[in-house]
């Protein structure tokens, strides 16, 4: 257990994917201020920075307005002058993959696709949390991730700068890999996630603009 005889300063990073597809995706919650979020969690702590982490979206031939959503949802973090945003980037290629519903002649049958996937965020989180605890800037770090390809960098902050780890879990189940690192995890339920909203009217250097119609 923690000793609280004064608030820990405290710094959160938030894997941008990782939250979404854990606890936002098909719920009514994405206009989500993490910042707020972070301070009606962790009362105690003094929640001083909030590093996000992702990667802009491309437009889908189903979907063609979502980068426009999400410009606005940056807009929206922008608001908050403890945010900072840091971008990876999508690489899509074509491979072939097996398809699992269809079978012939004892294996899969191959099927060429276009596969997306998210590079850098994982790294830039890696990476400012590690130069973050070398600079002393924290004295807990909060992780929004259930990735269990951040044990190692967690491990770091834990054990060579004696930092506290806590992690606020955005999935049902905790990564048994990071478990173990955390000196506490909390579960972000749909009732917080509620609480720290965005006003659907907000204002920032350029205008006035509102939450997306389909959020």
């Amino acid at each position: 257990m923690l000793a609280y005889a004064m608030a820990m300063r405290t710094r959160i990073y938030v894997d941008g994917f990782n939250l979404y597809y854990g606890c936002l995706k098909g719920q009514p919650h994405k206009w989500l201020n993490p910042f707020l979020l972070c301070q009606n969690l962790l009362p105690r702590n003094s929640v001083e920075h909030l590093r996000y982490f992702t990667a802009k979206v491309s437009a889908r031939p189903n979907d063609p307005d979502q980068p426009v959503r999400q410009q606005t949802y940056f807009r929206a973090l922008g608001t908050i002058p403890q945010i900072t945003v840091h971008l990876g980037h999508f690489l899509t290629h074509e491979v072939t993959m097996p398809d699992a519903a269809a079978w012939r002649q004892g294996r899969h049958v191959p099927r060429h696709v276009v596969k997306t996937e998210e590079k850098g965020s994982d790294v830039n989180l890696a990476t400012w949390l590690l130069m973050d605890a070398m600079d002393n800037q924290f004295d807990c770090a909060v992780i929004i991730s259930n990735d269990s390809d951040l044990k190692e960098p967690i491990s770091l902050v834990r054990n060579r700068f004696r930092k506290a780890i806590g992690i606020l879990n955005p999935q049902r189940n905790v990564s048994q890999a990071l478990r173990p690192l955390a000196h506490f995890i909390k579960p972000i339920r749909g009732g917080a996630l509620g609480n720290a909203q965005f006003p659907n009217t907000m204002t920032d250097s350029t205008g006035q603009f509102q939450k997306p119609a389909r959020w």
